[in-house]
């Protein structure tokens, strides 16, 4: 064999390699990896708890017969910060009515969530999914995202991207008990 063809067969050989090692992933990723469902309107919304800045849990559970406003967030999100203010503000009006939110920040550190509370003066629960788990089960992806949970426990409506205060009054009036 030729010095020309030996490189060729090496090379043919090494692309092979590379090609079956990138098949055998691919078959065993797409086998192995967990099947989250996708939430949809009307689904059940999954259960959780998940801590505050005060240490105390606050479980969706216990929410139940009131509507609950999930909203996900971080605050490096410009969006996010932007609604902050209008959702306190519509949160004052709600909270006596039977309509809960749940600001869920994604995975931040104690102080940085702390400091962006203490400067909005935010006055509803904010949790924290220091490990994503519920954003994962709510397939979160991009961030604001508000989730409306009914007072039945049951996804209202899932909105992604900012919302005005108009907006956020409306969502709360739709998921109000009766």
């Amino acid at each position: 064999m030729t010095q020309s063809k030996q490189k060729r067969f090496i090379l043919r050989t090494v692309i092979l390699t590379v090609l079956a090692a990138a098949i055998i992933y691919t078959i065993y990723s797409n086998a192995t990896k967990e099947r989250t469902q996708i939430l949809g309107v009307g689904d059940e919304a999954p259960d959780f708890t998940l801590e505050d800045l005060n240490g105390d849990e606050h479980r969706l559970s216990d929410y139940k017969g009131q509507g609950v406003f999930l909203n996900f967030w971080g605050t490096w999100c410009k969006p996010c910060a932007k609604e902050m203010p209008a959702m306190n503000n519509q949160y004052a009006e709600f909270k006596d009515q039977g309509v809960q939110i749940l600001a869920i920040n994604i995975a931040q550190s104690n102080f940085e969530v702390q400091k962006f509370a203490n400067q909005y003066g935010l006055d509803f629960p904010v949790v924290l999914d220091r490990t994503k788990s519920v954003m994962h089960t709510y397939n979160v992806d991009p961030l604001p995202t508000t989730i409306l949970v009914n007072p039945e426990g049951k996804i209202e409506r899932i909105i992604t991207g900012e919302m005005t205060e108009q907006d956020i009054a409306t969502f709360m009036e739709q998921i109000k008990p009766e």
